[in-house]
């Protein structure tokens, strides 16, 4: 299956790229994610509980970038395994680009596979779930870069280099999260 899209994010490219590495950022965007965990610098592992059509399970995956571009692009390679509802695993190419000072738009395409029960749900049921489990994930995202603009005015008043300190985190851990959620509604559809 061929994913493909885009999202404006309401805040500057570098701020962007330094909320896509933050593993804290990420568990809280992506839906039904119980943990997130970097296992070497370019790799990670999650766990995520999803529910697609009447196909429910705890999905387990593993991320991996490649082709990292700071702050440009990168591409997330992962698979996710749900037990008896199946499998998924696909890879993504994500890239940033400044709309203006203020905006960011990331754009992705890449393809995915799925099996399992999720594999007999078919291809448009899935579909729709992806696109659904991204538009919530960008939501979320939005939410959070947005809401830290306050947030932020007042840490860099108060201390500004634990601030810098707290967003140290490679980018990567966010296109890991991104590439199991993605599998992880996969999974659930085919």
């Amino acid at each position: 299956m061929e994913l493909s899209g885009e999202y404006n994010i309401p805040a500057p490219k570098e701020k962007v790229w330094e909320y896509l590495n933050n593993p804290d950022i990420l568990k809280k965007s992506i839906k039904g994610c119980e943990t997130l965990e970097k296992t070497s610098e370019n790799d990670f592992t999650a766990k995520v509980k999803a529910k697609i059509g009447p196909v429910s399970a705890t999905f387990s995956g593993s991320v991996k970038l490649t082709e990292i571009e700071a702050p440009n692009s990168y591409v997330i390679n992962g698979e996710g395994k749900g037990g008896a509802a199946g499998f998924a695993k696909g890879s993504l190419k994500v890239t940033l680009s400044e709309k203006d000072q203020e905006n960011t738009l990331l754009s992705y395409s890449g393809n995915s596979q799925v099996g399992g029960k999720l594999a007999q749900l078919g291809s448009r049921l899935i579909g729709g779930a992806v696109k659904n489990t991204a538009d919530d994930f960008f939501n979320k995202f939005c939410i959070l870069v947005s809401d830290s603009s306050s947030e932020e005015s007042n840490m860099l008043n108060k201390d500004q280099s634990d601030k810098i300190a707290s967003f140290s985190i490679p980018y990567w851990t966010w296109i890991i999260l991104l590439i199991v959620a993605i599998a992880i509604i996969l999974s659930f559809f085919v």
